[in-house]
């Protein structure tokens, strides 16, 4: 009997109609005319999907391990994951589209990287030490219009007082990032996969692309 979901995310089973869902919302990019050609762009569009939807699966599950509110928000129910008002057009072979992808559409992935950023302690030394390396980012407007060299006259500058708020939270969200990230990482690691909806990157399977 032919399995009824796309994949396993920590003992639970994700429908194929999560899958076929997410398929409707993002409208295909690909211009093949070649049934063979069209056939493999949609079996990987198929593995694509699967992973954005098994992004969105992880998170409403972290969410609810964390107490986070707001996450549930993310489909009508269980059946899949909503999409923006503007559907975000996007293929396998994009850059970041799998994760980019899954922040547009999973109120849930949202709602985690929201907190992961939250969580991120930034040291007051860091942010000096970026303002610092940074110095051709915090020119006052006038020593741009005279094209100064920010490092060899601080006077040029931006008081560092000025700017460390937005500094401070720009670390916090690259930081943030980055642990969504490495959550992810361990997070998908056990995840199984049914025939047909593996990784796009999967070499085990004759027409993988792995790219990002």
């Amino acid at each position: 009997m032919t399995e009824e979901y796309a994949a396993q995310v920590l003992g639970r089973a994700v429908p194929k109609d999560r899958v076929d869902i997410l398929l409707k919302a993002v409208p295909a990019r690909d211009r093949e005319t070649r049934p063979e050609a069209l056939a493999r762009a949609e079996r990987q569009r198929r593995r694509w999907a699967t992973q954005v939807v098994v992004v969105d699966e992880l998170a409403r599950q972290a969410c609810a391990k964390r107490g986070l509110r707001g996450a549930g928000n993310c489909a009508t129910s269980h059946n899949g994951v909503a999409p923006d008002k503007q559907p975000i057009t996007a293929s396998p072979a994009e850059l970041g589209s799998i994760v980019a992808v899954a922040l547009a559409h999973s109120q849930a992935a949202r709602t985690l990287l929201e907190q992961l950023e939250r969580e991120q302690q930034v040291p007051e030394e860091a942010a000096y030490d970026y303002y610092d390396r940074n110095r051709d980012r915090f020119l006052t407007p006038a020593a741009l219009k005279r094209g100064a060299d920010p490092f060899h006259e601080t006077s040029d500058l931006l008081p560092y007082s000025e700017v460390r708020e937005g500094i401070t939270h720009e670390l916090r969200r690259a930081a943030g990032r980055r642990a969504f990230f490495d959550w992810l990482d361990r997070a998908r690691a056990d995840v199984v996969y049914a025939p047909g909806y593996e990784h796009p990157g999967d070499p085990s399977h004759p027409d993988h692309e792995h790219r990002h």
